[in-house]
């Protein structure tokens, strides 16, 4: 019979009973990304970073928090600070570092002045340290700026405090005991706390009262304040070119001179005692730092460096300084093997708590040769004044230079003969001039183009080793450990890059890439920020903050970015073949190789922003706004499991509203039949492009119930 169309909609609600019965949870974010893979099928993938180092009592994970805040937004000039951002940066630096701490970067999770606010600091302590940590864990919060005392309570004080509302804008520090001590678990819990500067910001603080505070909030935790008793927390430019005196010894210490027995384990009794006497020291007595007795496992692993394993212990030690001078700007120093810091001829770089004996230097300048490696002496309680002279630029042996721009011209042509033409050139090259770094580069780029995976790694790490302030090196290398999925590795990479080119586009939204692909979005928007700031016309800046603010449900602003993103790269370029694939990552995304051809990425990520865009429509509860941009996003890779599943999911949807009647527009029961069969053949394809995820297991059940729904219809 002939009937209308909203009731016959309604006529075939019993023939859905089923589908409707089968519903998942509302979905409120994206579809969780494989996090070590730049495409979003899903892949078994393995453990990244070192084996566990023999000997070593295995933590399975660790954890941190490290807060810093230099400049705050409603204090007056008085009471701002010169370096509590800096040593921030220089402790999540020691402590993803394998020389250090080994936390792997997806774990540290860094705020900053205008990050460090009341809500960002509590969400942390609050929702995602007790979600992700577990009773067998390592958990290290370390905090730099202002605590004070108001009302008899201790408090520590975030970036957007209010003078005038203290309980309400300020961090309990009874709160601060309460989390770690309760709802933030692990086996070895650290608080590093640099907060009794001068310039109080309340009448009522008393440093007695707060280091009380922060010593005694809960057992079981190691905590180290920077001062004791009626001290404050000295900060200047004379401790590793601008650092808090505390925060530059905890970090030589974690890096391994708190070893005091040799074993190659910081401990947090080695710690305490080295930061302890070392600070002591510079300051004439004036700030000694403070941890609580009794109240930790003194055994407790902070840091492990195998380097550091000594024959002997050392007896006694009385610690010594090193003050370098240089003839040339932006010369880089090495002390054993580890990068301390960028000299410039105005004024010396002063490094105290050095242990007496005899200690290697390196300072390096792109261009030139090294001046070192060398010996230099240390004695105790005295300050040993080197210079290191950069003078001799680096010649190139001619027949390795023409051997160099040959392989280049073949580079830029892209395809694999091209690459296997400059592969040979380059290993001519090295060859003959084994210290030429740029050859060793272009040698890394083209074995990661032809995915000689283990070859590239070892040339980039060739040419790093050759010119450590190599900064193109150390990002083509972070761009090929993308590609490889090994993301701390390419965050520690890119770190030791933009501490040299803080505005390095490139370097600033591949380590946005980096953490979107760990699963650490808000870091990852924010190196996105950075990037887009520094290069507004790279597209792959626009995309990778899309993606961050997507996952952080900020869908109208993540749609923003990825049309951006799109009107950057409208092209159907033919770049395959004319442009290679590092020249053209800006357009098409360097750490993002798929198949070595370049119109596969434009391809695929042209894809991506679509379902991007059909995601944030879906979010905002748009559907029939949304499913044009999954068909489009399909027009460019029609085996996407997620746009497949994305689109399957909004056809259920419609055809469950119009099975209700509940649809915008009235749909008959032929429309909600065409819906459910387009669905299922979107299903379908979820299980055809990996029957082993999660969503193709939901793709079935869901096929399941569409075939019981549609059987069951006359």
């Amino acid at each position: 019979m002939h009937c209308p169309r909203r009731s016959c909609a309604a006529a075939s609600l019993p023939l859905l009973l089923l589908l409707l019965s089968f519903s998942l949870k509302a979905q409120t974010t994206p579809p969780p990304q494989n996090p070590n893979t730049g495409s979003r099928d899903l892949k078994p993938v393995q453990p990244s970073g070192p084996p566990p180092s023999a000997g070593l009592k295995v933590v399975p994970q660790s954890y941190a928090l490290v807060i810093g805040i230099a400049h705050y937004e409603n204090l007056p000039e008085s009471a701002q600070l010169r370096y509590p951002d800096r040593d921030a940066e220089s402790i999540y630096t020691t402590l993803i570092s394998q020389q250090g701490g080994e936390y792997p970067a997806s774990h540290v999770h860094v705020l900053t002045d205008a990050q460090a606010t009341r809500a960002n600091i509590l969400h942390e302590l609050e929702d995602w340290l007790p979600s992700v940590t577990a009773p067998s864990d390592r958990v290290l919060i370390y905090f730099a700026g202002h605590g004070f005392i108001s009302g008899g309570s201790g408090y520590l004080a975030p970036y957007d405090i209010d003078l005038h509302n203290i309980a309400g804008t300020a961090i309990p520090m009874e709160t601060l005991g309460e989390l770690i001590g309760t709802k933030i678990q692990g086996k070895w819990k650290v608080l590093l706390t640099d907060a009794c500067h001068s310039g109080a910001i309340t009448p009522e603080t008393d440093p007695t009262q707060l280091n009380h505070m922060l010593l005694g909030m809960q057992q079981s935790i190691f905590s180290l304040t920077a001062s004791r008793d009626r001290e404050q927390s000295f900060e200047s430019p004379d401790w590793g070119g601008g650092h808090g005196i505390f925060t530059y010894y905890v970090v030589r210490g974690l890096q391994g001179a708190a070893d005091a027995n040799g074993d190659g384990v910081v401990t947090a009794d080695e710690l305490a005692e080295y930061v302890h006497d070392n600070v002591r020291q510079a300051t004439g007595g004036r700030q000694n730092p403070t941890s609580e007795r009794g109240s930790f496992d003194p055994n407790m692993v902070l840091a492990f460096n195998p380097d550091h394993v000594k024959a002997a212990a050392l007896p006694d030690l009385q610690y010594g300084t090193l003050i370098v001078q240089t003839n040339m700007d932006n010369t880089e120093l090495w002390l054993d093997g580890k990068d301390v810091g960028v000299l410039s001829r105005a004024s010396a770089l002063r490094l105290p708590g050095l242990a007496p004996g005899s200690h290697t230097i390196k300072a390096v300048h792109m261009g030139y040769e090294p001046d070192g490696p060398r010996e230099e002496m240390i004695y105790p309680g005295q300050a040993t004044t080197v210079s290191v002279r950069i003078l001799i630029p680096r010649q190139h042996n001619q027949a390795a230079a023409d051997l160099l721009d040959q392989a280049i011209t073949e580079y830029k042509k892209g395809y694999v003969a091209n690459y296997r033409k400059a592969e040979a050139r380059l290993n001519q090259a090295v060859a003959l001039d084994p210290k030429y770094s740029e050859a060793w580069m272009y040698l890394g780029r083209v074995e990661d183009a032809l995915w000689a995976d283990s070859k590239a790694s070892a040339a980039f790490q060739h040419a790093i080793s050759i010119d450590p302030d190599y900064e193109e090196a150390r990002v083509s290398y972070a761009a090929a450990l993308l590609d490889q999925g090994g993301l701390d590795e390419a965050v520690r990479q890119l770190n030791a890059a933009l501490r040299q080119q803080p505005q390095d586009g490139t370097a600033l939204y591949l380590l946005s890439q980096a953490y979107a692909r760990e699963g650490d979005y808000a870091d990852g928007k924010t190196a996105a920020l950075r990037a887009v700031q520094a290069t507004p016309a790279n597209g792959e800046a626009h995309f990778w903050l899309a993606e961050c603010e997507r996952h952080l449900n900020e869908a109208p602003a993540a749609e923003a970015e990825y049309r951006q993103y799109l009107r950057l790269t409208s092209f159907n370029s033919g770049i395959g073949g004319d442009v290679n694939y590092y020249l053209a990552g800006f357009l098409l995304g360097i750490g993002r190789k798929h198949q070595a051809a370049e119109q596969d990425i434009w391809r695929e990520q042209q894809g991506q922003a679509n379902l991007g865009i059909c995601d944030c429509e879906w979010m905002q509860k748009r559907d029939d706004d949304a499913i044009p941009w999954c068909q489009k996003a399909l027009s460019y890779t029609p085996g996407d499991l997620w746009a497949n599943y994305r689109l399957g999911l909004i056809y259920v949807e419609k055809a469950n509203a119009g099975a209700q009647g509940k649809s915008a527009a009235p749909l008959s029961t032929q429309d909600v039949i065409h819906l459910l069969s387009e669905a299922k053949v979107r299903f379908g394809n979820v299980v055809a492009a990996n029957p082993d995820t999660d969503e193709a297991s939901r793709a079935r059940q869901y096929i399941a119930r569409i075939d019981a729904a549609l059987d069951s219809h006359p």
